[in-house]
Order: structure tokens, then sequence, then C-alpha cells
């Protein structure tokens, strides 16, 4: 039971101490009735669920910035069996641009220069890069030749596949969407036909809480009549006994 005020809110029940979050065995259950619960429209519980919201978060030793700490660390990549990718890695971790493949110095050809006109070495040279130029023509046009005949066919296949996969994923969306909804109906329907029997039960709860709260109040009331007139009896019992006693002992004296 808890107090803002003066006014008396009658919690379901005090907050623990410790919660002990660290294993599933102990894991705490939400009882949460959404669909007729209403106490948050309380404005009293309201400020008091925020407040203890609020006091939870800062007692918290986990914070947005650190959220990740418990984690372990990430394993460190050597890259050993794979020098290229490493060096790719490290490209990408210092935020460098990607290195552009110069295709055009690649595979341009020049003439040799005049004072190399009776070099075979330099012709020699000159012919591979000519020989490796009109290679690649070759393959552009094979490739262009390969996409003029077969590629319309291949990406209506491709979409085709996509449109297939498309449906199942919107079918099975459908599913779980359809069996949410169905959990939501059950829980709403049994949430509402136990209503009347959880706002009987409460309001029979409240009402045996304000019982026990006059009963202790009338019986504190009674504990300070009971006190008064214990004080009263004993002034009133002590001058009797002093006069009784007085006269016994004078009758004593007599005989």
């Amino acid at each position: 039971m808890a107090t803002n005020n003066g006014d008396v809110l009658m919690l379901e029940a005090a907050p623990e101490a410790t919660k002990p979050w660290a294993s599933a065995a102990n894991a705490e259950v939400i009882d949460a009735l959404p669909y007729i619960d209403d106490d948050y429209g309380n404005p009293l519980i309201k400020a008091e669920v925020d407040r203890l919201v609020e006091e939870e978060m800062r007692r918290s030793s986990k914070k947005p910035a650190d959220f990740l700490k418990d984690l372990p660390p990430l394993p460190k990549f050597d890259f050993e069996n794979c020098p290229v990718l490493g060096k790719e890695y490290e490209r990408v971790r210092a935020g460098k641009p990607p290195v552009r493949i110069d295709f055009e110095s690649r595979y341009k050809h020049e003439l040799p220069p005049a004072g190399k006109k009776n070099d075979d070495a330099a012709w020699k040279q000159y012919l591979h890069k000519t020989q490796r130029s009109l290679q690649q023509k070759k393959i552009e046009l094979e490739n262009l030749e390969m996409m003029s005949k077969q590629g319309p066919e291949i990406w209506r296949q491709n979409n085709h596949r996509l449109e297939v996969f498309l449906t199942r994923m919107q079918r099975l969306a459908q599913e779980q969407n359809e069996e949410i909804e169905k959990v939501n109906r059950e829980r709403k329907y049994h949430q509402q036909t136990t209503a009347y029997e959880l706002n009987a039960l409460s309001q029979e709860w409240r009402q045996l809480c304000v019982k026990n709260m006059e009963i202790q109040s009338a019986c504190a009331v009674l504990e300070t009549q009971i006190d008064s007139l214990k004080r009263e009896a004993s002034e009133t019992l002590f001058p009797f006994f002093f006069y009784e006693a007085a006269v016994l002992i004078a009758v004593l004296d007599i005989s």
C-alpha cells in the first residue's frame, strides 16, 4: 500500500527491494491486463508509476552509451590467408575510397616513339597491348550479343522468381498477422469475460482493507478507553482499600 500526499493508493503489492535479473528462472512475470486495466488513467497511480520508473532508471547502472559493454569483444581478424582482403579491411576502417581500376591505361596502346622505331622490344610490347585490347573488345562484343539474346529472358525469369518469393512472403506475413489477431482476440475475450470477477474481487479487497483499517482504529480507541478506565479504577479503589485497612487495624487493637 502506497501513499501520495496522504491519499491511500492501494497498489497490488509493495515493490521488491531487489530484482534478480541474472537468470531466466527468477525472471519477473508480467501480469498486466491491457484490455481491462485502467489504473494508469488515474492521475495518482500514473504519478506514482512514473516516479518509480524514474527512480529505477536513476538507480540503474546501465546507461544508453554503454549498453554493449557486457558483450564479448569482437574477434580480431588477421587475414593471414588473404592479404588482399586484409588490405581492403584496413582501407574500409580508415574510411578511404576504393581503388579504381584504370582500364583506359591498361588497354591503351600507342605506337613506339620515334627514337624506338627500330626497337624490336618496343614493337613486341605494342603488339601485346594491341592483342590485349582486341581481346577485350571481343569479350565486350560477346557480352553484348549474349545480353541482347538472353538478357530479357533472364530478367523475366528473375522477376518471376522474385514475384513468387514476394507472394510467399506476403502469404506468410498474412498468416502471422492472422495468428497474432487470433491471440489478441482470445486474450481480449478472456480478459473481458473475467473482468467482472476481477472487479468484484478487487472491490472486495478494497472493502476488506477499509474494514481492517476501521477495526485497527476501533481497537486503538478501545485500548485508549481501557487504559483510561484502569487509571480511574486505580485512583478510586486506592482510598477505599486504605480505609478498610485502617478499620481492620482498629478492630484488632480493640480485641
